[in-house]
């Protein structure tokens, strides 16, 4: 924009609305033949001032209008754009660059106090708190890149790279100009300093930031509300931090919700993350972490896909050597009220936490787990919790409640329950089982796993748990294949279409917080940042994006190995009968699955679950009460879902039978 300076008559105008400057021919206008001077006064000027039209005026919430200006402020170094509203500065608003048609009144500071970066290279003591995994925090810090900062210490070059690379990024960011985006809303406001504002935020009664960014857009808005207080952070798109939140060096992701007096220091928060009432220090919350209660505590550790009853808590202190020990809770995991746990622990994927668990335990090769405590002795129920309505109900819900507006999306999120990551443990939950039968024998009561107890019935249970898991996966990876198979195909055929499309996909597969891929594939990305192949943050999220988008060609190759492994047969071989085999289990797996999931859900219309209906009736008002309020069991959303799975799975699978054996 071009700007001129002000005309005599301008400056007297302006001197007797009130206003003043040393030197008036560092203020300079955008103004037209028309100068607006009846809109600004009682202001006063020092430094390089750039000002923008006043020539509409802005509807505000309840439909009252107020024409654009400046009143009640002292400006140092400021550039506003068109149409805006400065009013009621109480001390004053230096060193910032203001876009078109924002609203900044009832503010007390707002500066920037010399070279900021506005958040970018904060390191966070993610985990440990003392330090050894310190993630840099930027605008374009993914969970993935974070997950890799984190916990590939090992590979010492790749951390220095990635140092360097977060560096450059905060250098080349870093300014002593602040820029506050268009139709920016600042209300009510304590002190802001070193705060970079994107487009169309709206911060509201906040009562301090310092050192960050808010990286709102018009896409996705951000909203910083009453009481906030927050030091050397960023916040993503789309993201809510509200109601007394306190955040001291954090990330905040996309779409994330923090509020109701919600604490933390030195911790990642990633997409759709939820905080309120209760305190993290120190984790790592991979996409769709929640915890609700007041009494919630998380410290020390790394989760995704995870909600913390009331009162859950962990420990990372053995009063010994300061708070050292981190723990992680993989993918789906969830504490149930009242929960502890001991750190150093891993607890497996989708498994659930109840009581409190004093002895380090590693259930990672047992996903879908129990965790019971009794006696201050954790038992282990393997993969119940595959038939739980729970497991499906959150499978479900996560892609729903995926909140992210903004078309860049910084996360590669996989939804899927049963992947490669998935079932390589059930593979290796499997042989584990089997291996403590063999070793202490089939008639054992109790066993023993890395200080936990399994009941003999359990672990019985859970090889056929399992099984079934195993089974699953990797008929739904076989019909998928084969979905446009012609009917009488050849056994070459079959074997043709069965043929991988690429190498990629063989051995160990990883989640880096959220986003699964073969390790190979990994690897490869990190050996490219250390050679300097790849050197901007921009360019990384993009690799971890292609690895994403190619999920399902790779975990073909996957399947392709795992279903020799499992059956027996050599998919490069594999006939029609030993396809008709494989998807008659799988149907078996399925419809079994389906079913102890629908006997699941019924437990919670069972006569139990209506104590406290009917209170002041009898047994017929009581479920006639249940059913106004929870609904019949039959025509339940989740019960009917449950029952047209069936149906299309077994629907699917006697068609492609069909077109095994014409």
């Amino acid at each position: 924009m071009e700007y001129r300076c002000l005309s005599a008559a301008e400056t007297a105008a302006l001197e007797k609305n009130g206003c003043r400057c040393e030197d008036w021919t560092k203020v300079r206008a955008a103004w037209g033949k028309d100068s607006y001077t009846d809109y600004i006064s009682e202001t006063e000027f020092s430094g390089d001032i750039n000002l923008g039209r006043f020539d509409k005026t802005i509807t505000l919430p309840g439909g009252l209008e107020r024409h654009s200006r400046i009143s009640k402020a002292c400006l140092h170094n400021v550039t506003i754009g068109d149409n805006c509203i400065v009013n009621n500065i109480g001390e004053y608003l230096a060193n910032y660059s203001i876009g078109d048609n924002c609203i900044i009144e009832n503010v007390d500071l707002l500066t920037v106090d010399g070279r900021c970066t506005f958040g970018n290279g904060v390191e966070v003591s993610v985990l440990n708190e003392t330090g050894g995994r310190e993630v840099a925090i930027s605008d374009k810090l993914s969970a993935h890149t974070a997950y890799v900062m984190a916990m590939y210490r090992h590979r010492s070059t790749l951390h220095d790279r990635l140092e360097e690379i977060t560096r450059n990024y905060a250098e080349k960011h870093a300014s002593e100009i602040g820029t506050i985006g268009n139709d920016v809303t600042i209300r009510n406001c304590g002190s802001i300093i070193g705060v970079r504002i994107g487009d169309c935020a709206r911060l509201e009664g906040v009562r301090k930031l310092s050192n960050g960014s808010i990286n709102s857009n018009a896409s996705d808005p951000v909203h910083v509300g009453s009481g906030v207080i927050a030091s050397d952070f960023i916040i993503s798109s789309g993201a809510h931090v509200e109601d007394n939140a306190m955040l001291d060096r954090c990330f905040v992701g996309q779409a994330c919700r923090l509020g109701h007096g919600y604490s933390a220091s030195d911790s990642l928060f990633f997409s759709n993350c939820q905080g309120e009432n209760g305190e993290a220090c120190a984790i790592f919350a991979g996409p769709f972490t929640v915890t609700h209660h007041k009494s919630t505590l998380l410290i020390a550790g790394m989760f995704s896909f995870m909600n913390a009853g009331s009162g859950s808590n962990q420990s990372n202190h053995m009063y010994k050597l300061g708070p050292i020990h981190q723990g992680t809770l993989e993918r789906g995991a969830k504490t149930t009220s009242d929960s502890y746990i001991l750190w150093p622990s891993r607890v497996g994927a989708f498994s659930l936490v109840m009581g409190r668990h004093v002895t380090n335990s590693d259930t990672s090769n047992l996903p879908f787990s129990y965790l019971i405590e009794k006696n201050n002795t954790t038992f282990l129920v393997p993969g119940v919790n595959l038939r739980s309505v729970g497991t499906i109900r959150d499978a479900q819900k996560w892609p729903k409640r995926d909140a992210r507006k903004d078309p860049c999306k910084l996360d590669f999120i996989n939804y899927n329950l049963l992947s490669p990551y998935t079932i390589q443990k059930m593979f290796k939950g499997l042989k584990t089982l089997r291996n403590l039968v063999y070793a202490s024998g089939e008639l054992t009561d109790v066993y023993s796993f890395h200080s936990t107890k399994i009941a003999n019935k359990a672990l019985r249970k859970g090889i056929g748990f399992y099984e079934t898991g195993i089974k699953k996966f990797l008929g739904n990876s076989l019909i998928k294949r084969l979905e446009n198979l012609p009917a009488g195909a050849s056994d070459a055929e079959i074997q043709a279409m069965l043929k991988p499309d690429t190498e990629i996909g063989h051995g160990y597969w990883v989640d880096i917080s959220g986003l699964i891929a073969p390790k190979s594939e990994i690897d490869n990305l990190l050996d490219r940042i250390e050679n300097n192949e790849i050197n901007t943050l921009k360019d990384i999220n993009a690799e971890f994006g292609k690895i994403h988008s190619n999920y399902y060609t790779y975990e073909w190759t996957w399947a392709y190995d795992k279903i020799q492994e499992f059956f027996g047969i050599d998919p490069a071989k594999m006939t029609a009968e030993q396809a008709t085999m494989i998807v008659e289990q799988w149907k078996e797996s399925v419809i079994g699955l389906d079913r102890m999931v629908y006997e699941d859900a019924k437990k919670e219309f069972s006569l139990a679950s209506m104590t406290g209906f009917g209170v002041d009736g009898h047994k017929e008002e009581k479920e006639q009460d249940f059913e106004q309020v929870r609904g019949d069991f039959e025509s339940n959303t989740f019960v009917t879902a449950v029952l047209d799975h069936i149906q299309k799975k077994t629907a699917l699978g006697d068609d492609l039978i069909s077109r095994l054996n014409r």
